[in-house]
């Protein structure tokens, strides 16, 4: 099933769907898990437009590339064009909503290409790789460094962080990321993973969640 943006009410949001953008170990702790320095500065990839698949229909893994893990973030919905450096009021007027979404990683092959030195874009873009849910509205959110992110898995909760503990906030981080390439309305900001990844397969139940803003059930077909 194809992906289109909308609200937890079911009301479509009429941006096409861009790229989204991501950032890499924004939680030390997650940084600490896999073994990976701290960075000075946050380390950006996008995954393609292709790659993103509704959330709460259940979603489909690779069988053939080795392990694949999950990573829960909060996914920021981009509503206005956003390019060289705006300050923080043209980036919070350009919000339009807020969600949750699973960063899938083909964690055997971007071993095995960051070994080698080369980019790793074949483990975080394929096709199905950014499982995203719809969207509350950018207003419902009041304190942007207040904003838990949850999942559980089989039953048992495994990632349980919040945007506070960002060693880049999101204001500062989509400022980071439009100093680079601008920002188009549809476009997907999604800001990092707590500690707790790990392995999915199938038949795994999932929900994840924005305590307090919104709640899915999923799972692995």
């Amino acid at each position: 099933m194809s992906y289109q943006h909308q609200y937890v009410d079911g009301t479509p949001i009429h941006f096409p769907l861009g790229k989204v953008v991501c950032v890499g170990r924004n939680y030390a702790e997650h940084a600490k898990e896999l073994n990976n320095p701290i960075p000075s500065e946050p380390l950006l990839f996008i995954k393609p437009a292709s790659a993103v698949v509704p959330l709460e229909d259940g979603f489909a893994i690779p069988q053939d590339r080795g392990g694949v893990h999950y990573e829960a973030e909060i996914a920021v919905l981009i509503g206005k064009p956003l390019s060289t450096r705006p300050d923080d009021e043209e980036i919070r007027d350009a919000i339009s909503g807020f969600g949750v979404a699973l960063d899938l990683t083909l964690r055997d092959v971007q071993a095995r290409l960051k070994d080698k030195g080369h980019p790793w874009e074949i483990a975080k873009s394929f096709d199905g790789a950014c499982p995203l849910s719809p969207f509350v509205p950018g207003d419902a959110v009041e304190d942007l460094a207040d904003i838990g992110v949850r999942l559980t898995l089989n039953g048992e909760l495994r990632q349980d962080g919040n945007s506070r503990d960002m060693l880049t906030p999101i204001l500062a981080l989509i400022r980071h990321i439009s100093g680079h390439f601008s920002l188009q309305a549809g476009d997907v900001v999604l800001t990092g993973t707590p500690a707790g990844v790990g392995s999915l397969a199938c038949g795994d139940q999932l929900v994840v969640e924005l305590p307090e803003l919104c709640r899915f059930e999923t799972r692995v077909l």
